[in-house]
């Protein structure tokens, strides 16, 4: 059992409103890196048939993402924005408070750079009931958060209660943490460089599909746990040696070259503090229940026959 400081740390309410699919009006073509141009959707809206749990790599579309996307509240200021951006958590609580869906409840699942949106599962029964415009508040808790006797892991975007379900483990005065794939640094793209992790995410990079095949990517979905070697995001995001950074897959892939699924980071060390262990269910909807998972588990059992 990890020893935190959750007990310290400060829950506050944050909004958001769900936003308007984005889409360029004059000129909506995406070049791939082959050279070929494509008109598909993109981030924003209501998503109804792609949550965590799924595919990164197999819908037909560019930064797509899962459920719900708040983005801020129109009239709001650029600081109201960032309280969204920053101070919002993978795993914190989340409550409808306008519209048909007022009082349905929910979870964040991931916050998606540039865009500045915040993503959000619902179950399909309350995404049914949601319109563009529905206002969405969150208990933003998590930001502050450290692992007691591991002061050099850095530990952001992550809701304490969510780092309790990610099954971490100690050995050897290092943590060990389930993850579905192990990645070099080399293949991070946009978002590399920003000034720091504390909300959105950075990109990895598709095209090489040896790179592809060696690390196993064909097989990423949304909502895994990933591990990126010599990647260090303490003070924003670089590589450097030796470095560890674990993080979450928060939309599916990309047509534009630099871009791929993004990944919001979830802690961060310069040392060698962190082992990656491989574990296929090492994903947000398999530890919530949530996703893909909720629809499995409420799929009828088929009876047996005597």
């Amino acid at each position: 059992m990890l020893r935190t400081n959750k007990q310290n740390l400060i829950i506050q309410s944050v909004l958001g409103a769900i936003s308007q699919p984005r889409m360029a009006l004059k000129n909506p073509y995406l070049v791939d890196s082959t050279g070929h141009a494509h008109v598909v959707p993109g981030t924003g809206g209501i998503t109804y048939n792609v949550a965590v749990g799924d595919s990164a790599l197999d819908f037909r579309g560019d930064h797509v993402e899962p459920g719900v996307s708040l983005g801020v509240v129109s009239g709001t200021d650029i600081n109201s924005g960032g309280g969204l951006s920053v101070l919002t958590c993978v795993g914190n609580e989340v409550r409808v408070v306008s519209g048909a869906a007022a009082g349905n409840k929910g979870v964040v699942t991931g916050k998606h750079g540039g865009v500045e949106h915040v993503l959000i599962d619902f179950p399909s029964l309350t995404l049914e009931k949601l319109v563009v415009g529905d206002k969405v508040q969150i208990k933003a808790y998590g930001q502050g958060l450290e692992i007691k006797g591991f002061t050099d892991i850095h530990v952001m975007n992550l809701d304490p209660s969510f780092l309790v379900r990610m099954n971490i483990t100690t050995q050897n005065n290092q943590l060990v943490v389930p993850v579905t794939h192990v990645i070099p640094a080399s293949l991070m793209g946009s978002g590399l460089g920003s000034r720091h992790s504390y909300s959105g995410d950075y990109d990895i990079q598709l095209p090489d599909r040896e790179s592809v095949q060696k690390f196993g990517l064909q097989n990423l979905r949304i909502g895994d746990i990933i591990a990126i070697n010599d990647a260090d995001c303490r003070f924003g995001r670089t590589i450097r040696n030796g470095a560890m950074t674990i993080g979450i897959i928060v939309h599916g892939s990309c047509i534009t070259n630099g871009h791929g699924p993004g990944v919001t980071v979830l802690m961060t060390t310069a040392k060698k503090l962190i082992v990656p262990k491989m574990e296929e269910s090492a994903n947000i909807a398999d530890y919530l229940n949530i996703g893909v998972a909720r629809k499995k588990s409420r799929a009828p059992q088929r009876r047996r026959r005597r």
